[in-house]
């Protein structure tokens, strides 16, 4: 689905937020996702998740990530077009834009339906008493506070964004995924990943930033022990994935598209366009492994595998021996016609 022109979570002045979870996509299990757009001086109100973890990644602009965690702990850090940033579950958190323009953001969350606390409903929650024992604070102190009323999940800041020299170093919680050397390259493409071993605050949920060139193709395969979600940053592609009933989806996606594969469905990622592609893919683990079609061939003898197939073993093409396998395979036959 298009995940950029989905009707809004909300949407005003200041900036949208769209979804694709399971209640737009029934099929989805413990991962969802949300494209966040703020406005010149927008803010993502300060909230928390109280089932997932959040995993976002900054296609453009640049923000202010503030993080308030357990026993009094305080993150705040910028983060720019090419970097990520993580949220533990259950921490609150603001996305302030601080960019001359528009910042845009892909946010992916361990659960297929986020659970979202805000902290004006937070506090409406609460008496004018309960708060101002809180601060040691007469009750009336709290006499301005509207609890009735709804809580903007963004809105414009009054005055601009007080960025700490600190909050541009290197931070825990957030990852110069683009800047760093791609785990895989090849004239096929590239991949940048965040996994655990990478980025060890993460938990429950990865990401490969991947690009396909249009000599290359993501070869077929599947994930035994995760789900796959992916959203597409540029370029045009076709996806192939095989159901257990037998059947199979095939379709093209392009810039804003989302998808949802279950896990250890086969799947392959084909670029179809003049360009690169460029996909976000996120994993419901911080340690996502594949199987893929390149090595399993040789798991097996040949005449078990034409028996398989059905057919004589000497019509069995001559498989190449793969070690290890490539995720980005170069394209030496010309691409199938699209319908």
């Amino acid at each position: 689905m298009s995940l950029r022109s989905q009707p809004p979570l909300f949407q005003g002045p200041q900036g949208f937020i769209t979804h694709m979870d399971a209640g737009n996509l029934p099929i989805m299990r413990r991962l969802s996702l949300r494209f966040l757009s703020l406005a010149f001086g927008g803010v993502r109100e300060p909230h928390w998740h109280a089932n997932a973890a959040e995993l976002g990644y900054c296609i453009q602009g640049e923000a202010l990530i503030t993080i308030a965690g357990n026993h009094a702990q305080r993150e705040s850090f910028v983060v720019a077009a090419g970097q990520m940033f993580f949220i533990p579950s259950g921490a609150m958190h603001s996305i302030q834009n601080i960019g001359a323009g528009p910042a845009e953001f892909v946010l992916a969350f361990s659960h297929e339906s986020p659970e979202d606390f805000g902290i004006k409903a937070a506090f409406g929650a609460m008496s004018n008493a309960v708060l101002g024992n809180s601060y040691d604070l007469p009750a009336a102190a709290f006499d301005g506070f509207d609890a009735s009323a709804a809580g903007s999940k963004i809105f414009g800041s009054a005055h601009p964004a007080a960025v700490e020299d600190q909050a541009r170093h290197v931070n825990p919680y957030k990852y110069s995924v683009e800047a760093t050397p791609p785990q895989i390259y090849s004239f096929a493409g590239s991949a940048h990943t965040t996994k655990a071993a990478l980025w060890p605050v993460l938990r429950d949920i990865a990401m490969f930033s991947v690009r396909i060139t249009d000599r290359g193709m993501r070869e077929p395969h599947w994930h035994p022990e995760t789900a796959e979600m992916g959203y597409v940053v540029s370029g045009q592609a076709r996806m192939t994935i095989l159901d257990p009933d037998g059947s199979i989806d095939t379709y093209v996606i392009g810039p804003g598209d989302a998808y949802f594969i279950p896990t250890a469905y086969p799947h392959h990622i084909e670029n179809i366009g003049s360009g690169t592609v460029h996909l976000l893919i996120f994993f419901d683990r911080t340690d996502p492994g594949d199987i893929g079609y390149r090595s399993l061939i040789n798991v097996y003898p040949r005449d078990l595998l034409a028996a398989a197939f059905g057919m004589a073993e000497a019509d069995l093409p001559d498989f190449p021996f793969t070690e290890i396998d490539p995720l980005l395979v170069p394209r030496a036959n010309p691409v199938d016609p699209v319908n």
